[in-house]
């Protein structure tokens, strides 16, 4: 779909004109910090803004940049991480770190197709680091963008997929400041998700996240919230999850795998 100047100017008028009344604050929003901004963007893969804001500003005060967040033990930012989920993307930002250091003398990039050779980082998340950090007019789509995109442009279809909706949002991206202008359109993505039914559901590429009470994620979870307080032999922390007992051992199993946890004697430690 290819849009007239003029319905590019009359859409940017209306975000515009959207952030202006109701643009929300955030930490880590309108900073020249880009540690910070790849912190952010790693926190809020697939959990609510409002969970991050809680984590964001703690995480800073004990792993201020690159260089101390590299060489940090994986118990201590386990500790610090818990309560967020997905513990794999903690681990994944102390490797992101540890390369910047070891790779790019401390400094991030500014390129995408660089940044998507680092793990947790996609094509999206390199162009939301870039817009962002960098100010730069790359073109990406997340959750909430999608919803302004689906709700302004293809109101009567459905199964919309994300390479009809890019175009667009590479044709609207105001070049001269990117950075708020994605701010713009994912504060008024979350308006649209509380006054309608999530327009998001319309794309191919809605899924409806898993429940986490009672789920793998919830136990493993729960493992490394024990493990960071003190090693556990499995028994203790069977008993102590009060879980099946073959269900933790294959979760402990897989946790050693990948890396999170090692066994010493009879017990389990987080590296």
């Amino acid at each position: 779909m290819d849009l007239s100047q003029k319905q590019i100017t009359s859409f940017q008028k209306f975000i515009w004109d959207f952030y202006a009344n109701n643009g929300r604050e955030f930490a880590w929003r309108n900073i020249d910090n880009s540690y910070a901004i790849v912190v952010s963007e790693i926190m809020l893969q697939q959990t609510q803004t409002h969970r991050v804001a809680q984590k964001y500003e703690l995480w800073l005060a004990e792993f201020p940049d690159f260089a101390s967040l590299a060489q940090a033990p994986l118990r201590d930012i386990l500790s610090v991480w818990q309560g967020l989920g997905y513990n794999r993307r903690a681990m994944a930002l102390q490797k992101i770190a540890q390369r910047i250091v070891a790779e790019f003398d401390g400094e991030l990039s500014s390129d995408p197709e660089v940044l998507i050779t680092f793990p947790s980082i996609g094509p999206n998340t390199a162009a939301s680091i870039c817009a962002f950090a960098f100010n730069k007019p790359t073109v990406f789509i997340e959750t909430n963008i999608r919803a302004v995109f689906i709700h302004s442009f293809f109101k009567d279809k459905k199964e919309i997929s994300d390479k009809e909706i890019y175009p667009l949002v590479a044709q609207t991206v105001d070049k001269n400041n990117p950075r708020e202008w994605y701010y713009a359109l994912m504060d008024y993505g979350v308006f649209l998700k509380a006054q309608h039914t999530n327009p998001s559901r319309k794309s191919v590429h809605h899924a409806k996240q898993s429940k986490f009470e009672g789920s793998d994620r919830q136990v493993r979870g729960m493992m490394l919230r024990f493990l960071t307080a003190k090693p556990c032999t499995l028994e203790e922390l069977i008993v102590d999850s009060k879980k099946d007992a073959l269900r933790v051992q294959k979760i402990v199993e897989q946790l050693c795998a990948e890396g999170f946890i090692k066994k010493e004697a009879q017990f389990f430690s987080i590296f």
